[in-house]
């Protein structure tokens, strides 16, 4: 079809008339804008017949409600579904005419935590034994339970789930939307536990990292897991035979790139919380109430072994709950850390007789600081971090755990081990 011309699609029986230029915002690589390419060449009725001024028309043997969503999201850049169509079948069809990128960009908006509006609630499973909740690049997440991940693509559909046969997970990230990291604890006579590598959409075992000690591979248990910008790996590690530290990894080649052993005074091994620094090129590590009562918090500098800075609360006069560290995270600015501490935690923690507790949480994201406390998270904005909104849902119990990512953010609840899914909604179309 020439440029502005019309174009008619029959999808399933039902007309359609539309323009080139409206095709063309579906992108070359879709199927409705490969249209426009000279070299696809399929023949379609009435492109050869009644001139120049004639609409092709192209049969599509699909769901016509859905091509008319979607076809609307072309013209208008807004995405409108009407109540009786179930969306997994809009994201279906979209996935088919390749336009499942443009349905989640209509979806919801570029992230703010003062817009943020509850999109969906998932039920998990295990009740009382979410570890941790990790955001996808692309939108999607994984929830850690027990000795199992379960995954779950950007639909909220859930993905073959990968299980480690009874070992504890400790900690779980993305490397890439495809790709997930699980660290976990060795079991007691067994060669288990470490850190490996799994499909994020198969669940199969891709790599196995190693760690090796005098030239000796050795078995270990992963704890806490961070990335840098040169895709190397870290995660705090406990060997048999005190050989505790923080190992590094080429994410590449998956073979181990470095070691820093745990000097005298400064628990790396059982570290809660690895951060990397771009700005300093230095490793937050971070150990944390209650894995101990004498938290400590230290920047590592990989290129000369060093300690480059180091804070801890032993030897300090106050109180015991007012030193215990619950939660530490390096500010954006990567001048400052944010701690919060467990006399702060009481006095907000209203949870009932026999309930579990859980534990604060901090994370940042595009210049706005966030913190859960029992089933809300806080939103602190502007240089003063003052409280700009709160984010709450009378479902679920405590938050366990939160994380941002693919301009959403997951909130992982204790009690009944849902997780719920908070978006900003995608700016007026004017």
């Amino acid at each position: 079809p020439g440029g502005g011309g019309r174009v008619r699609f029959n999808v399933g029986g039902q007309a359609f008339e539309t323009t080139t230029t409206t095709l063309a915002n579906a992108g070359r690589d879709s199927m409705l804008g490969a249209l426009l390419d000279a070299s696809w060449n399929v023949p379609c009725a009435g492109a050869s017949a009644g001139g120049e001024d004639a609409a092709a028309e192209y049969f599509i043997d699909r769901n016509p409600a859905c091509f008319a969503v979607l076809l609307d999201l072309l013209r208008t850049g807004s995405l409108h579904v009407p109540p009786h169509l179930p969306e997994k079948l809009l994201y279906r069809e979209a996935l088919y005419y390749g336009l499942l990128d443009h349905v989640r960009a209509a979806r919801w908006g570029t992230f703010d935590g003062d817009r943020l509006r509850l999109a969906s609630s998932v039920p998990g499973r295990a009740p009382g034994d979410g570890t941790a909740v990790r955001a996808a690049p692309d939108g999607g997440c994984c929830v850690a339970h027990g000795g199992a991940v379960h995954v779950y693509n950007w639909m909220l559909d859930e993905r073959r789930p990968v299980s480690l046969d009874h070992s504890q997970v400790n900690d779980v990230a993305y490397l890439d939307a495809s790709t997930l990291l699980i660290a976990a604890r060795e079991r007691l006579g067994k060669c288990d536990g470490g850190m490996a590598a799994f499909s994020a959409v198969s669940g199969d075992l891709r790599h196995r990292f190693r760690v090796q000690h005098d030239r000796q591979a050795k078995s270990f248990t992963a704890g806490a897991l961070a990335f840098d910008r040169d895709s190397r790996i870290f995660a705090s590690c406990k060997g048999r035979l005190n050989e505790y530290g923080i190992g590094v990894w080429d994410s590449a080649t998956g073979e181990q790139a470095d070691f820093f052993y745990e000097p005298p005074g400064c628990a790396l091994g059982d570290a809660d919380r690895l951060q990397w620094l771009d700005a300093t090129n230095a490793l937050m590590v971070a150990t944390l109430f209650p894995k101990t009562d004498n938290c400590s918090i230290g920047l590592l500098d990989f290129r000369d072994k060093s300690v480059a800075w180091s804070w801890s609360d032993a030897g300090t006069a106050a109180s015991l709950e007012e030193k215990r560290v619950l939660h530490a995270i390096a500010m954006e600015d990567e001048r400052s850390v944010c701690v919060i501490n467990h006399s702060r935690s009481k006095l907000m923690n209203r949870k009932a007789p026999g309930e579990e507790s859980c534990y604060p949480k901090l994370a940042t994201h595009g210049g706005q600081l966030f913190s859960s406390m029992n089933d809300s998270i806080s939103v602190f904005s502007g240089p003063e971090h003052v409280l700009t909104s709160t984010l709450r849902r009378s479902y679920g119990g405590a938050i366990c755990d939160f994380s941002i990512g693919g301009d959403r953010l997951f909130a992982l609840h204790n009690e009944e081990n849902v997780f719920d899914v908070w978006e900003t909604p995608p700016p007026p179309i004017i």
